[in-house]
């Protein structure tokens, strides 16, 4: 018998009682921007701003009374945990850390403030990652051009809630698995610094080459369009339609949303051929950049670059783009920090012989690899990692349902 059915026996040998969400959590308040001080700013917590693989908050964007998004109105608290209720099928969710205290999350998030008598955050964080609560979502979502779930039916879920001491011991195991996985994702990322750092040099150094521009090495430049909101009939079709928030330096052999063949033509949506270089220009993805690996579809907001292949290859292009990165970003307007294809066109590269831009890929690519392939090396030993996390998870939060009294 190990440690947490000791425990499971001397604290609960009946079972556990289960109970919703919404009975072990608060509410959060929202925010009054007109009360603030004129430009005084919080960190804004977008949807994009969670990543889905680490469930930590990555990039935000400071924002203030003027050029706050509507959907800025949630003030956030340490130890609160946020489940995006938009696409809930994607599982983004996150523990809010000690650095992101009273700062503004989006109503695209419910806001869990966890009772700490009755449930420890990093315990409920555990929940919300569980097969058991994915099953729920999605037989509770609604369907729709996004599919979303209300805050309601987040609340409505019930839980299994054992005495703290189990839940103290389960988040010292699975904690255990996540510093492991911390690890290697520290390890992972002084590659990847590695990598890009001598990707820089090679892409500076190419001999023979002349400068030209994004534009200039392309033979054809294209944007999207998006079909009118509101009509079901327009979305969940045969037609792939990238969205920027999908754009993020790989390669898309799918997309998260598709459209028919009426919202096709209700858009200004184009096709574009594989291989083509798509470059995001809105708001957190903006600058960022992928290349398809299927034709597809794209919104307004990604500009589309069909390489010459007579001038460039194209993933020599996809390289330079992603080490140019925050300098492109920088040329991006607005509160978001918005790009347009005029910008994204009149960008230089430079270009060398086409010899030299098929060996300079050949080494990126290989590198590359190295630190994102998920069938090689410390990606793919970090997966593994996740799958047995997951694994112990699931095991672990599975009790016994204490029976009601009579």
């Amino acid at each position: 018998m190990n440690h947490i059915d000791e425990l499971i026996t001397e604290h609960c040998p009946d079972g556990v009682s289960f109970q919703m969400l919404g009975d072990v959590t608060t509410k959060a308040a929202g925010i009054k921007w007109s009360t603030l001080d004129a430009g005084e700013e919080r960190c804004y917590i977008d949807l994009s701003s969670v990543d889905r693989v680490t469930k930590k908050i990555g990039e935000t964007l400071a924002v203030n009374s003027s050029n706050a998004p509507s959907r800025a109105r949630q003030i956030v608290k340490t130890n609160d945990v946020i489940f995006a209720t938009t696409r809930p099928a994607q599982m983004r969710w996150a523990l809010i850390t000690p650095e992101y205290d009273d700062q503004v999350a989006s109503t695209g998030y419910c806001v869990l403030r966890p009772r700490t008598e009755l449930i420890l955050p990093a315990f409920l964080a555990h929940v919300l990652g569980s097969k058991s609560f994915q099953r729920y979502v999605e037989a509770n979502q609604i369907e729709g051009n996004y599919p979303s779930i209300p805050d309601s039916r987040v609340r409505a879920f019930k839980a299994p809630i054992p005495p703290l001491e189990v839940q103290r011991a389960i988040i010292e195991i699975l904690d255990t698995f996540s510093k492991l996985e911390a690890e290697l994702e520290a390890e992972l990322e002084a590659r990847k610094q590695q990598y890009e750092h001598y990707r820089a040099e090679l892409l500076t150094s190419a001999e023979s080459a002349e400068w030209s521009t994004l534009g200039a090495v392309s033979s054809k430049v294209s944007s999207g369009g998006t079909p009118s909101s509101g009509n079901a009939s327009y979305y969940g079709g045969d037609i792939p339609w990238l969205r920027t928030q999908e754009v993020n330096f790989d390669v898309i052999t799918s997309t998260g949303v598709s459209i028919t063949e009426a919202g096709f033509k209700n858009s200004s949506a184009k096709w574009i051929p594989e291989n083509c270089v798509i470059v995001a220009m809105y708001g957190a993805t903006a600058a960022k950049v992928a290349i398809n690996a299927i034709p597809l579809t794209t919104n307004q907001a990604c500009c589309n670059l069909q390489i010459d292949d007579s001038i460039a290859e194209y993933r020599y292009v996809f390289h330079w783009i992603s080490n140019q990165y925050e300098k492109l970003k920088s040329l991006g307007e607005g509160s978001q920090s918005n790009l347009n294809a005029k910008k994204v066109k009149d960008f230089p590269i430079p270009v060398p012989p086409l010899e030299e831009q098929r060996r300079i890929v050949g080494i990126l690519d290989k590198c590359d690899a190295l630190v994102n392939d998920l069938s090689v090396g410390l990606p793919a030993e970090l997966a593994a990692r996740r799958q047995q996390y997951e694994y112990y998870r699931d095991k672990l939060l599975t009790f016994n349902e204490q029976e009601a009294a009579a």
